[in-house]
Protein backbone atom coordinates (compact mmCIF):
# COMPACT_ATOMS: atom_id res chain seq x y z
CA UNK A 1 0.00 0.00 0.00
CA UNK A 2 1.22 2.93 -1.80
CA UNK A 3 2.04 5.71 1.50
CA UNK A 4 0.10 8.94 1.80
CA UNK A 5 2.72 11.13 3.35
CA UNK A 6 4.32 13.11 0.88
CA UNK A 7 8.00 12.36 -0.28
CA UNK A 8 9.55 15.52 1.05
CA UNK A 9 7.86 15.49 4.52
CA UNK A 10 8.98 11.75 4.83
CA UNK A 11 13.11 12.65 4.20
CA UNK A 12 12.84 16.27 6.43
CA UNK A 13 11.76 13.52 9.64
CA UNK A 14 14.42 11.19 8.40
CA UNK A 15 16.98 13.78 8.23
CA UNK A 16 15.48 15.57 11.68
CA UNK A 17 15.80 11.90 13.27
CA UNK A 18 19.89 11.94 12.19
CA UNK A 19 20.36 15.44 13.15
CA UNK A 20 18.34 14.77 17.06
CA UNK A 21 20.55 11.36 17.04
CA UNK A 22 24.15 12.66 15.58
CA UNK A 23 26.82 13.47 18.15
CA UNK A 24 30.05 15.84 16.77
CA UNK A 25 32.01 15.56 19.71
CA UNK A 26 32.78 19.18 19.56
CA UNK A 27 33.15 21.11 22.42
CA UNK A 28 32.18 24.67 23.17
CA UNK A 29 34.49 26.83 25.16
CA UNK A 30 32.60 29.58 27.22
CA UNK A 31 33.34 33.07 26.00
CA UNK A 32 33.77 34.36 29.16
CA UNK A 33 35.67 32.61 32.31
CA UNK A 34 34.33 33.88 35.45
CA UNK A 35 36.35 32.95 38.40
CA UNK A 36 34.90 32.47 42.07
CA UNK A 37 34.65 35.15 44.25
CA UNK A 38 34.01 34.71 48.36
CA UNK A 39 31.25 36.82 49.50
CA UNK A 40 31.54 38.71 52.91
CA UNK A 41 28.53 40.11 54.89
CA UNK A 42 30.38 41.45 58.10
CA UNK A 43 28.59 39.04 60.00
CA UNK A 44 30.67 35.50 60.10
CA UNK A 45 31.66 36.34 63.63
CA UNK A 46 28.30 37.10 64.94
CA UNK A 47 25.44 34.44 65.59
CA UNK A 48 21.42 35.58 64.52
CA UNK A 49 19.39 35.52 68.30
CA UNK A 50 16.43 37.29 66.34
CA UNK A 51 15.45 36.96 62.48
CA UNK A 52 12.00 38.32 61.28
CA UNK A 53 10.46 39.89 58.61
CA UNK A 54 9.29 43.54 58.55
CA UNK A 55 9.23 46.98 57.43
CA UNK A 56 11.15 49.91 58.76
CA UNK A 57 10.86 54.09 58.61
CA UNK A 58 12.75 56.41 59.86
CA UNK A 59 11.14 59.79 60.97
CA UNK A 60 12.23 62.75 59.19
CA UNK A 61 12.56 65.74 61.05
CA UNK A 62 12.35 68.60 58.15
CA UNK A 63 9.15 67.01 57.00
CA UNK A 64 7.88 65.61 60.33
CA UNK A 65 6.66 62.73 58.98
CA UNK A 66 7.48 59.13 58.27
CA UNK A 67 9.22 57.75 55.39
CA UNK A 68 10.23 54.00 54.55
CA UNK A 69 13.34 52.77 54.53
CA UNK A 70 13.36 49.86 53.20
CA UNK A 71 11.85 46.30 54.00
CA UNK A 72 13.32 43.19 54.49
CA UNK A 73 14.78 41.03 57.35
CA UNK A 74 15.45 42.64 60.59
CA UNK A 75 18.17 40.55 62.67
CA UNK A 76 19.43 40.87 66.22
CA UNK A 77 23.58 39.75 65.76
CA UNK A 78 25.73 38.95 68.79
CA UNK A 79 29.07 38.60 68.35
CA UNK A 80 31.06 35.38 69.21
CA UNK A 81 33.78 36.90 71.54
CA UNK A 82 33.00 40.73 72.84
CA UNK A 83 29.05 39.72 73.59
CA UNK A 84 27.84 43.17 71.92
CA UNK A 85 25.01 42.69 69.41
CA UNK A 86 23.34 44.95 67.19
CA UNK A 87 20.75 45.25 64.89
CA UNK A 88 21.05 44.97 61.19
CA UNK A 89 18.19 45.05 58.83
CA UNK A 90 18.83 44.63 54.86
CA UNK A 91 16.25 44.87 52.08
CA UNK A 92 15.10 41.88 50.64
CA UNK A 93 16.36 41.61 47.01
CA UNK A 94 18.75 44.47 47.18
CA UNK A 95 20.55 43.16 50.56
CA UNK A 96 21.12 47.37 50.84
CA UNK A 97 21.38 47.99 54.63
CA UNK A 98 18.48 49.93 56.05
CA UNK A 99 19.58 49.87 59.86
CA UNK A 100 23.19 48.99 61.42
CA UNK A 101 23.56 49.78 65.24
CA UNK A 102 24.60 48.42 68.55
CA UNK A 103 22.06 48.22 70.58
CA UNK A 104 22.98 49.48 73.89
CA UNK A 105 21.98 50.25 77.98
CA UNK A 106 20.27 52.93 77.49
CA UNK A 107 17.88 52.24 75.04
CA UNK A 108 14.53 51.37 75.09
CA UNK A 109 11.93 50.43 72.39
CA UNK A 110 8.15 50.78 73.17
CA UNK A 111 4.82 50.12 71.09
CA UNK A 112 3.78 52.60 68.72
CA UNK A 113 0.24 54.48 69.43
CA UNK A 114 -2.27 53.09 67.39
CA UNK A 115 -0.62 50.03 65.85
CA UNK A 116 -0.23 47.29 67.88
CA UNK A 117 2.22 45.65 65.57
CA UNK A 118 4.64 48.45 65.28
CA UNK A 119 7.62 49.77 67.61
CA UNK A 120 9.52 52.30 67.73
CA UNK A 121 13.39 53.34 69.50
CA UNK A 122 16.25 55.99 69.33
CA UNK A 123 19.46 55.00 68.11
CA UNK A 124 22.41 56.09 66.55
CA UNK A 125 22.61 54.35 63.24
CA UNK A 126 25.68 53.73 60.89
CA UNK A 127 23.36 52.59 58.29
CA UNK A 128 24.96 55.21 55.92
CA UNK A 129 28.48 55.04 56.58
CA UNK A 130 28.25 57.71 59.46
CA UNK A 131 26.59 57.80 62.90
CA UNK A 132 23.32 59.71 62.81
CA UNK A 133 20.71 60.11 65.96
CA UNK A 134 17.52 58.46 64.08
CA UNK A 135 14.12 57.37 65.09
CA UNK A 136 12.89 53.95 63.89
CA UNK A 137 9.65 52.92 63.98
CA UNK A 138 9.41 49.19 62.57
CA UNK A 139 6.27 47.39 61.59
CA UNK A 140 6.02 43.23 61.58
CA UNK A 141 2.80 41.46 59.82
CA UNK A 142 1.67 39.91 62.70
CA UNK A 143 1.16 41.24 66.95
CA UNK A 144 3.39 37.71 67.77
CA UNK A 145 6.44 39.33 65.81
CA UNK A 146 6.19 42.22 67.50
CA UNK A 147 6.30 41.20 70.91
CA UNK A 148 9.00 38.76 69.77
CA UNK A 149 10.96 41.84 68.41
CA UNK A 150 10.05 44.01 71.68
CA UNK A 151 10.72 41.14 74.21
CA UNK A 152 14.71 40.07 72.78
CA UNK A 153 15.46 43.92 72.21
CA UNK A 154 14.58 44.99 76.15
CA UNK A 155 16.20 41.50 76.84
CA UNK A 156 19.40 42.45 75.24
CA UNK A 157 19.79 46.29 76.54
CA UNK A 158 19.32 44.46 80.09
CA UNK A 159 21.97 42.25 79.42
CA UNK A 160 24.54 44.89 78.48
CA UNK A 161 23.39 46.94 81.24
CA UNK A 162 24.89 44.00 83.26
CA UNK A 163 27.83 43.84 81.43
CA UNK A 164 28.81 47.15 81.95
CA UNK A 165 28.24 47.43 85.78
CA UNK A 166 30.92 43.89 85.72
CA UNK A 167 33.15 46.17 84.00
CA UNK A 168 32.76 48.81 86.23
CA UNK A 169 33.43 47.16 89.13
CA UNK A 170 35.85 44.72 87.98
CA UNK A 171 37.66 48.21 86.86
CA UNK A 172 37.17 49.86 90.21
CA UNK A 173 38.12 46.18 92.19
CA UNK A 174 41.61 46.60 90.09
CA UNK A 175 42.00 50.23 91.15
CA UNK A 176 41.67 49.28 94.47
CA UNK A 177 44.24 46.67 94.28
CA UNK A 178 46.45 48.80 92.63
CA UNK A 179 45.90 51.44 95.24
CA UNK A 180 46.65 48.56 98.09
CA UNK A 181 49.82 47.91 96.16
CA UNK A 182 51.22 51.48 96.19
CA UNK A 183 50.34 51.84 99.60
CA UNK A 184 52.47 48.77 100.28
CA UNK A 185 54.97 50.00 99.07
CA UNK A 186 55.06 53.30 100.20
CA UNK A 187 54.45 51.97 104.01
CA UNK A 188 58.01 49.94 103.03
CA UNK A 189 59.56 52.38 101.56
CA UNK A 190 58.72 54.30 104.72
CA UNK A 191 60.16 51.59 106.46
CA UNK A 192 63.49 50.96 104.52
CA UNK A 193 64.70 54.96 104.64
CA UNK A 194 63.49 54.65 108.99
CA UNK A 195 65.55 51.86 109.21
CA UNK A 196 68.44 53.87 107.31
CA UNK A 197 68.21 56.83 109.27
CA UNK A 198 68.53 54.83 112.28
CA UNK A 199 71.32 53.30 110.79
CA UNK A 200 72.86 56.26 110.17
CA UNK A 201 72.52 57.58 113.83
CA UNK A 202 74.29 54.62 115.30
CA UNK A 203 77.41 55.11 113.08
CA UNK A 204 77.24 59.08 113.42
CA UNK A 205 77.20 58.75 117.62
CA UNK A 206 79.52 55.59 117.01
CA UNK A 207 82.15 58.21 115.74
CA UNK A 208 81.83 60.92 118.22
CA UNK A 209 82.28 58.56 121.44
CA UNK A 210 86.03 58.88 122.75
CA UNK A 211 88.04 56.03 122.90
CA UNK A 212 88.10 55.25 126.50
CA UNK A 213 90.94 52.21 126.03
CA UNK A 214 93.48 54.92 124.66
CA UNK A 215 96.25 56.09 126.93
CA UNK A 216 97.72 58.94 127.14
CA UNK A 217 101.63 58.81 127.28
CA UNK A 218 103.37 61.38 129.72
CA UNK A 219 105.88 64.44 128.54
CA UNK A 220 109.21 63.23 128.19
CA UNK A 221 111.61 65.34 130.60
CA UNK A 222 113.79 67.85 129.26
Amino acid sequence: MASTEPEHERRDDEGAQAGDDEDTGAQVAPIVKLEEVAVTTGEEDEEAILDLKAKLYRFDKDGSQWKERGAGTVKLLKHKETGKVRLVMRQSKTLKICANHLVISTMTVQEHSGNDKSCVWHANDFADGELKAELFCIRFGSVENCKTFMEMFQEVAKSQKKKEENKDASAAAGLLEKLSVEEEKSEDKAGEEVAATSEGDKETKSDGKPDADKKTEPASSA
